[in-house]
This record gives structure tokens, sequence and C-alpha cells, in this order.
């Protein structure tokens, strides 16, 4: 539930900007990785029939990584500020895309190629950890009440500028050079551009100011010492919530979104550089629907809007995906501009309803536990499973199943939501957290 003891007064529009359009480094990185996964398989695993699953298996085991990550920035951003555990993740990331660029390949080390590889996919999982549940803390904490939805939304479409970006380097890359060319060198920029990007990212944080809420908490003195075992203590149900919600959230984005480009490819209905062109116009048209879907969700409350998603999200992907596998770019680029959009929806009114289960007080904790875990099993792992049981039982359907199943476990759990969006709530409702 929200926190009624929110201060009147939000952020600044500077650091709101700041830490809304600042996600982009984040899924640039994993964008870049599953958009170029065909390519890494190549440079670090060679040219084995298992490349391109080992390649989705270290994202999907390093992703894994993330909850650590997030309970640790989220310690971090509960006793000393949002602000700092955001400034600690960007440059960890900043790091690790560098060393990324850098790595030797299959040819020239073996298979150490891909063991460093792994190693710095794990370091990666770890940093974004705290990296998104941070930004949605401090943008829902810094946000006028009544504009909670559409501004918190805005950290989803300024994720998928990240992913717009992504596609379009590689699209450049792809197609500025020969095959030979990006499997020994090309490869090495869209990372490098990953770093630069990440850098400058740190460098525009470091302006910010902390959360008006964290503020609050700091003198008040109620800043808990334990921020993990208070959440765990005190909102268990919010905790659930909130895995719930964003698994709902990461399997229609994962599969929906960045898995896609794998597909068509593995499936062999279309090349590298056509289904890169595909998704980066399913990247344009997620980036101007997300803030209708979190606008909505101020004005229509979150629990209506979450719950037509997933009705969506049951019925659609399969025949989608059906689309998509047919082999023509004129049935796949609607079918994944659909996909991608409601995935995006439910990620921009998913990241603020799940932040809205805790008060401030252990906020990030109570979001690691719960979103985080989320993400790291229905996001990182599910372009492995998916890739895995389309070849198994040669469905092109099976991802959009996967989408189907979880949407329909969910749905129960949404019609009991307490509604959290301010200007539904009931007087009741306002209340503060138990």
């Amino acid at each position: 539930m929200t926190d009624s003891r929110r201060p009147h007064e939000g952020a600044s529009r500077g650091s709101i900007a700041v830490a809304a359009f600042s996600t982009v480094v984040e899924w640039y990185d994993f964008t870049l990785y599953l958009y170029f996964a065909t390519v890494l398989s190549r440079v670090f695993f060679g040219d084995g029939g298992a490349a391109l699953s080992t390649t989705l298996a270290a994202f999907a085991i390093a992703y894994l990584l993330r909850p650590v990550g997030g309970i640790a920035f989220g310690h971090i951003g509960d006793r000393l500020g949002r602000r700092t555990t955001m400034l600690l993740s960007v440059a960890l990331m900043t790091i690790t895309m560098l060393g990324t660029a850098l790595l030797p390949t299959h040819a020239q080390a073996g298979a150490a190629a891909g063991w460093l590889l792994f190693l710095l996919r794990s370091v990666m999982g770890f940093s974004v950890g705290g990296e998104y549940i941070a930004v949605v803390a401090y943008l829902l904490e810094g946000a006028p009440p009544n504009r909670r939805g559409l501004i918190t939304s805005l950290a989803s479409a300024s994720s998928e500028v990240g992913g717009l970006i992504a596609v379009g380097v590689c699209l450049l890359t792809v197609n500025s050079m020969g095959a030979a060319n990006l499997d020994s060198w090309g490869w090495r920029i869209p990372f490098l551009v990953g770093a630069a990007l990440a850098g400058s990212v740190w460098i525009a944080r470091t302006t910010m100011e902390e959360s008006p809420d964290f503020e609050r908490q700091r003198a008040s003195g109620t800043i808990p010492d334990r921020p993990l075992l208070h959440a765990l203590a005190n909102h268990r149900a919010g905790v659930l919530r909130a895995f719930a919600i964003s698994a709902l959230g990461s399997i229609t984005y994962y599969v929906g979104i960045t898995y896609i480009p794998t597909f068509l490819i593995s499936t062999g209905k279309l090349d590298e550089g056509e289904s890169l062109r595909l998704s980066t116009a399913a990247a344009v048209a997620v980036i101007l629907a997300t803030p209708f879907a979190g606008a909505a969700s101020d004005r229509l409350g979150r629990k209506p809007v979450l719950i037509f998603l997933s009705l969506c999200s049951a019925i659609l992907p399969i025949a989608l995906f059906r689309l998509m596998a047919s082999g023509s770019p004129s049935y796949a680029l609607p079918a994944a501009v659909i996909l991608a959009c409601v995935a995006g929806a439910v990620s921009a009114v998913g990241a603020i309803t799940t932040g809205e289960q805790f008060p401030g007080e252990g906020r990030i904790s109570g979001l690691a536990l719960g979103a985080t875990t989320a993400t790291a099993i229905f996001g990182g792992l599910t372009p492995y499973i998916a890739q895995v049981l389309t070849e198994r039982t040669g469905s092109a359907m099976a991802p959009g199943a996967m989408i189907a199943v979880v949407a329909a476990l969910v749905l129960p759990i949404l019609m009991t939501l307490p509604e959290t969006a301010p200007t539904k709530m009931t007087a009741s409702e306002r209340r503060p957290a138990d």
C-alpha cells in the first residue's frame, strides 16, 4: 500500500527526469545480449549446434544473481539512500560493459572466452539487481500522487529507448560489415557504446537530489536497521503480490519482446537484419504506448488496467507467435508490435503497482524480494526455456503458450489486488501498509 506519510514536496523536475530516463543502460545491455545472441554464440562458443543454447543459458544462469544484487543494493538504498545505490549500480555496469568489449574470442582463447563472458554476465546480473527497483522507488516517492503512474511509466518507456538504441547499434553494426569482420572485431562496438552510455548516466546521476521520502525517513528517524527483515516481517503480502505482478511483466517482456529476434532467426523465418528491423519498429511502438498505460492507471486505477492486460496476455500470444512464424514480414510486424505493446504496458503499470505495495521504509528491499526475484525466474530463464521448447517440440507457438499460462495463473491474484492508485483508493485503503 502507499505511504500516507509521504511529504507533499516532490523531487525536482531535473532529478525526476534524470531518474526516469537513466534506465536506458540496464535495458540496453540485456537487449543487446539477447538481440546479438546468435553473433555472441559464434564468437564465444564456436560454431557447434549447442552454441546458441549455451549463450542463452549463460544469460539465464547469470541472471539468477539479480535477486542477490537486489538484496545487496536494496540494503544500501534503504539504509543510505536511493541516490547512492543508483550511483553504485551504474558504475559497476559501466565497468562490466567495458570489460565485455575487451574480452578475447573463442578463436583466441578457446573455452576460456565463454567462461570469461559468463563471469562478466554474472557481475552484470548482480549490478542490475537493484537498478530498476531503485529507480521505480525514486520516481514513486518524487512524483505528485495523482501522476505517479504516468511518471513511473517513463522508466519503462526509457527502458525501451535503451532497447531501441541497442537494436539500432546492432543493426548499424551488422549492416556495415561482413560476417567475418563482425565475428572478428565488429561485435565489440555495441559494448563500447554501452560503456560510454553507462558512464554518461553515472555523470547525470551525480546531479540528482535524494528521494524526498528517504529524507523524510532520515528526519524522523524511521530508517529500518535491517530493511530486508523489516520487509519480511511487515509486508509479506506485498512481497507476494509484487512477485506475481513482476512474473507477468517479466515473461511478457523477455519472451514477448527481447526473445523475438532470436526466435525469428533460429526458426529460419527472418535473417538477422530483418529481425532487428522488425524489433526496432516494435520498440518504437512500445515507447509511444507505455506512457498511455501509466496515465490510464492513474485515471482508472492500477487493478482494472492490470486485469485487462492480464487477459490480453492470456488470449493473444499463441496466435501472435503463430503469425510471426508464418515467415511473412507483413504478418510478423503487426504481431510483434501488438505483443510488444501489451508487454510494455504490463511493465509500466506493474512497476508502479509493485512499488506501491510497500511504504517508504524498506521499499527497495521489499521490491528486491518480490519483483527482482520474479524477474530472475520469469525473465532471465524464459528466453532459454522458450528456445529449448521451440527446438524440442517443433512448435512455434510454445513461447506464446508460456506467456498465456503465467497470465492465467496471475489473473486470480490480480482480481484480489487492493487498489493503490491514490485517486482511486477508499479512505480505509489510504492507511499505511501493515
